[in-house]
């Protein structure tokens, strides 16, 4: 007997055996137990997650001969002759290689006719989005009013493409990627069934690559059995598939976290000797870098190494997780632009210990810069409140915000008592019509029995706005000078060409 690939030998045959898809298994159950059957179901979602194995199930549920069922009995000729693929009311059509509109009316034209021999006369249209518009727009009286015999099933993989008014005539479900640990476990229980030994380290491999479709990860399986000589074995797999060497890659990680970038450049080398795709190395740490952040969150992921996945959760500060990720995620998008990969690659992995603070320890190779000094400890940003005089305190108080702070910012108070005069320069006199609500602020807070005055005229002393403004600066000033002196900002400057373009202070 020819041997028949896993992805056609396991397929799913009823609704309990899908896996995942639940939300569309459930819908269509309870809408066959209830006997509330819609005329015309689009499935969407990538490939390989189930729209035409879902399509197949309930085109049998529809015509099994024990009745319509959410669970066919499988036996009947009904049901084997759809198994098999050979039902001859289930009409499948590839709308790819039949655009036209001519063979649209062609397969219209025996919609009117009653099934031969099932129920119903079942139309799976697959990757209906390839269909021109001449030929949704004769599908679509049809597919509003088809006759009782007929259930239409569309399946695509864009469904951007679909007219609003195909979408308006259909119930919609949409069939989501498959996670990586379902997929993984499903392949586990089909290998136990095929009493085929594997590594689960080779199987999560398998089901990382994939990404969310279980169709490939059947193909992707066959292949490697065929390349294991039977076995599964991560070596055989990683060799398979050209990915990288985990280790290698929590190697590299481990020396970002102790900040020593000769030992980071080292361990690029390594890397490069094994000619990897570093777009690839890039993924593989965004994944390490996940767990790691998950780690720091739940103490508990799954990972390639748990207990170096800990150490590292341990190391490294949340932010510098964060930040690594970010600096990795737009890498990968930027790295094919540069002028080699390995280049690029190691120009991120520096462009991760440059962006740290500057009370960070980083380890740098010699040459040093010769008259680096150490560099003190940022102060706090001084805020109004602290620098100015009552009103600024006050501002602060209210907890003022958008316009109304931006009134109180640009006037001057002169306060006698229980009398409150704000004078506001004319040149802002676009924020007057806030003035009732910081009145209502200022008495809500000292009392009702305060007189506020707000109304324009000269400004004799620096207003809160102006203060605010040049602590800003200073700082900024201050942050600007920080970060310029810094060694390891100086030592790339003197000894790589690179230049500050922008500082921005938050």
């Amino acid at each position: 007997m020819a041997y028949q690939v896993l992805a056609r030998k396991w397929r799913p045959r009823y609704f309990p055996e899908m896996v995942g898809q639940t939300h569309v298994v459930r819908a269509l159950t309870n809408a066959l137990d209830n006997d509330r059957l819609h005329h015309a179901y689009l499935f969407t979602g990538t490939r390989g997650v189930g729209k035409t194995t879902i399509a197949r199930i309930f085109a049998k549920s529809l015509n099994c001969e024990t009745g319509v069922t959410a669970y066919p009995c499988g036996k009947c000729s009904s049901c084997c002759e759809v198994n098999e693929g050979r039902f001859v009311d289930l009409i499948e059509v590839d709308a790819a290689s039949r655009t036209k509109v001519e063979d649209t009316r062609d397969l219209l034209d025996n919609v009117q006719y009653a099934p031969t021999r099932g129920r119903y006369k079942v139309y799976l249209i697959d990757e209906v989005h390839m269909l021109s518009t001449h030929s949704f727009n004769a599908l679509l009286k049809t597919l509003e009013e088809p006759p009782s015999h007929v259930k239409f099933i569309l399946a695509t993989t864009d469904p951007q493409k679909l007219p609003a008014t195909i979408l308006s005539r259909c119930l919609q479900f949409n069939l989501k990627r498959l996670p990586i640990e379902q997929i993984q476990q499903h392949l586990q229980t089909i290998l136990e069934k095929e009493n085929i030994a594997a590594e689960v380290s080779a199987l999560n491999q398998l089901a990382q690559a994939a990404d969310g479709s279980m169709r490939d990860a059947l193909s992707l399986l066959d292949q490697a059995i065929a390349y294991g000589a039977g076995k599964l074995l991560n070596d055989d797999v990683s060799s398979m598939l050209g990915t990288m060497d985990q280790n290698l890659v929590l190697e590299l990680v481990k020396k970002l976290a102790q900040f020593d970038a000769s030992a980071v450049l080292e361990q690029v080398a390594n890397l490069s000797e094994q000619n990897p795709d570093f777009v690839m190395v890039l993924g593989d740490i965004l994944s390490l870098l996940q767990s790691v952040a998950l780690a720091q969150v739940v103490q508990q992921q799954p990972s390639i190494d748990n207990e170096a996945i800990l150490q590292l959760a341990t190391q490294l500060s949340a932010e510098d997780v964060q930040l690594f990720y970010q600096i990795a995620l737009l890498g990968r998008r930027d790295l094919p632009l540069a002028p080699d990969q390995r280049g690029g690659f190691e120009m991120l992995m520096l462009r991760m210990l440059a962006f740290r603070p500057s009370t960070t320890n980083i380890k740098v190779a010699t040459p040093k810069p010769a008259a680096a000094t150490p560099i003190p400890t940022p102060i706090p940003t001084p805020t109004p409140s602290k620098i100015g005089n009552e009103w600024n305190n006050i501002i602060n108080e209210l907890g003022l915000k958008g316009l109304i702070r931006q009134l109180a910012l640009q006037c001057e108070l002169q306060r006698e008592g229980n009398t409150w005069n704000l004078i506001l320069s004319s040149d802002h006199k676009y924020l007057l019509n806030r003035k009732n609500k910081l009145e209502d602020k200022i008495k809500e807070k000292y009392g009702e029995s305060q007189i506020v005055n707000i109304g324009l005229g000269k400004i004799q002393t620096e207003t809160a706005a102006v203060q605010e403004q040049r602590v800003k600066e200073d700082h900024t000033q201050y942050v600007t000078k920080t970060v310029e002196e810094d060694p390891f900002v100086v030592f790339f400057k003197e000894k790589c060409g690179a230049r500050i373009s922008n500082i921005e202070v938050i």
